[in-house]
């Protein structure tokens, strides 16, 4: 039932697809990191540090987003 109520509320399906966005763009992210040091190109840490990055980021928006729904 709340599935139905929130694709009813264009604001919810709105904040579903930011999500969305932001879950493709941290996949994309942590893959081109995870090819950099597969290559070389990086070290562990510098690699750690990219990723956690992206995991801060992905982790604000998520609870953006699960404020958004409880209003």
């Amino acid at each position: 039932m709340t599935d139905d109520a929130d694709a009813a509320d264009p604001e919810a399906e709105a904040s579903n697809e930011s999500l969305d966005d932001v879950v493709t763009e941290f996949l994309r992210d942590v893959d081109a990191a995870r090819e950099d040091y597969d290559r070389g190109y990086t070290d562990a840490d510098a690699t750690l540090s990219v990723v956690l990055s992206h995991v801060d980021r992905l982790r604000e928006e998520h609870a953006a987003g699960s404020e958004d729904g409880d209003e």
